[in-house]
């Protein structure tokens, strides 16, 4: 009766403390919420449990690894993430969550195996980086990074397609896009909104989008 109520214990424990990450998710309205962190824990702890008895009863103590079902959560664990992940313009959203599935995954193999502490401790800091790290991203992301740019150039079809494309291989976030006539013939104006990292210059910016053809000027404001 002892191992039984062992067994009900951490798995009881790995969906409290897969829940805890998931309540966190699930008040962003995230896709993978309370209930999905709660089942890959829980999951993660089962499959633990399992990988041990197989080795304890069926290889004896002696034959088979443990670990080789277990391995498998870790990887595997990634086709939920990857359906978390989604561009949304010309951004990645979902990373967070994906991660958090993949912690999650461990916490329940932790549990599963009897490694409480570093278990409740793992929980304790993902909940605390998921809770704080976005104020202390938002003191870090200033408002001095964010640069308007007007750029001026030849209208033809795919050139803001072209322009996002320097940008992104500059590391730079484009928030928004905005496009106006002028009075030049066959000139456009399009306005970025851009966040721009620390070490990059606007020297920098202008070098690489001054390669594109049909550039005809370029305004930082």
């Amino acid at each position: 009766m002892g191992y039984e109520i062992m067994v009900t214990l951490r798995l009881l424990l790995a969906a409290l403390l897969g829940g805890l990450i998931g309540l966190e998710r699930e008040s962003l309205n995230k896709s993978a919420g309370l209930r999905t962190h709660i089942l890959v824990s829980l999951g993660s702890c089962l499959i633990m449990i399992t990988s041990i008895e197989i080795f304890e009863t069926v290889g004896h103590g002696t034959i088979g690894d443990p670990a080789r079902i277990a391995a498998q959560v870790v990887s595997g664990i990634g086709f939920l993430g990857a359906g978390t992940i989604m561009r949304s313009g010309f951004g990645i959203k979902g990373l967070t969550t994906a991660a958090s599935l993949w912690i999650v995954a461990a916490i329940g193999l932790a549990v599963g195996i009897g490694s409480y502490v570093a278990a409740i401790v793992a929980t304790g800091i993902v909940f605390l980086i998921l809770v704080y790290m976005p104020r202390l991203e938002q003191k870090v992301k200033t408002t001095h990074r964010y640069k308007k740019v007007e750029i001026k150039m030849l209208d033809k079809p795919g050139q803001i397609g072209l322009i996002a494309s320097v940008m992104g291989e500059l590391n730079i976030d484009i928030r928004n896009i905005e496009m106006s006539e002028t009075d030049l013939n066959n000139i456009v104006k399009i306005t970025f909104l851009i966040v721009v990292p620390y070490c990059l210059k606007e020297a920098e910016i202008v070098e690489n989008l001054n390669q594109l053809e049909g550039i005809n000027q370029i305004i930082f404001s």
